[in-house]
């Protein structure tokens, strides 16, 4: 068993600081830069996210290795995927230096993780994130989209992208990233988090989300992709009914009006009042004619 890391192995407010400073790194509003400078809430996080000894977590975004330290104080390997030149040249040696025990444990991946189709070592069990305002729902699902291992993940969004994630059908935020995050996983808000605890302080609250694997795939016939094409389109027009909204994906409004009424769906309902599986049943329709037609 290894040595439990020293405790002040964490970063505080000065070390990340001054690892800036030594850097010549500015936080930019470019990349939605937020670093954590509060090592309660990193462990907090941690926590939170289910972290177990076995597990072997990919962090997207780590910046400079607030998160990552308390990621390798409890996984058994951590992999980052960072975009920035500075921030992935530097954290290796960050490693080093605070957590020297636990580097052989660590992998950078120096990449923009809307790229990253594979990743070193053994396949990841757990996506824990402080994600970049800006990204964070592309990242989020292209992740969960590629690397299917991943049974949890905890990220940290702005509040609004939180809620919005783990909102329930019928609800005013529930939309495109509701409907999607929950083609994969069990979704649910996992706390708050204070703008204190970040340099700079952003001026938008935070929150957790909490992502659990749907241990069975949805049933369905219809792929991925032609399920996802059917909520693009019920919400690229939110205020119209679907038999109008769904109209161009169907070929007409008499289509659609035909896909809705097979799956059992109202013609007259919207978009925000139904569930994935819903979404999956009208994709289904679309995706059975087409069947019907492709010669034997």
């Amino acid at each position: 068993m290894t040595s439990s890391p020293t405790p002040d192995a964490l970063l505080g407010p000065a070390d990340v600081r001054e690892l800036a400073a030594a850097l010549g790194v500015r936080p930019t509003k470019q990349r939605g830069q937020n670093f954590v400078i509060d090592a309660n809430t990193v462990r907090r996080i941690v926590r939170t996210a289910q972290v177990r000894p076995d597990d072997v977590v990919v962090e997207v975004g780590p910046g400079l290795g607030s998160l990552t330290l308390a990621l390798l104080e409890a996984a058994d390997r951590v992999t980052a995927v960072e975009i920035d030149d500075v921030l992935a040249g530097a954290l290796p040696a960050t490693i080093t230096a605070r957590m020297p025990e636990r580097a052989d444990r660590f992998a950078l991946v120096h990449s923009d993780a809307m790229h990253v189709t594979e990743l070193p070592g053994p396949a990841p069990t757990a996506l824990v994130a402080n994600l970049p305002y800006n990204v964070a729902v592309p990242v989020l699902l292209h992740m969960l989209e590629t690397f299917p291992t991943i049974e949890r993940t905890l990220v940290m969004v702005q509040a609004e992208v939180a809620d919005r994630l783990a909102a329930p059908p019928g609800s005013k935020v529930y939309g495109v990233p509701s409907v999607k995050a929950n083609w994969y996983a069990e979704v649910k808000r996992a706390g708050a988090i204070g703008r204190n605890v970040f340099w700079p302080a952003p001026n938008v609250d935070s929150g957790l989300v909490s992502l659990v694997r749907r241990s069975e795939p949805l049933t369905t016939t219809a792929s991925r992709r032609e399920v996802f094409a059917v909520v693009d389109a019920a919400f690229a027009q939110r205020r119209k009914t679907l038999r109008a909204a769904l109209s161009g994906w169907a070929g007409s409004a008499a289509a659609a009006e035909e896909a809705l009424v097979a799956a059992g769906v109202s013609p007259q309902a919207r978009g925000e009042s139904l569930t994935v599986e819903e979404f999956a049943r009208i994709a289904e329709h679309k995706a059975g004619r087409h069947q019907e037609k492709e010669p034997a």
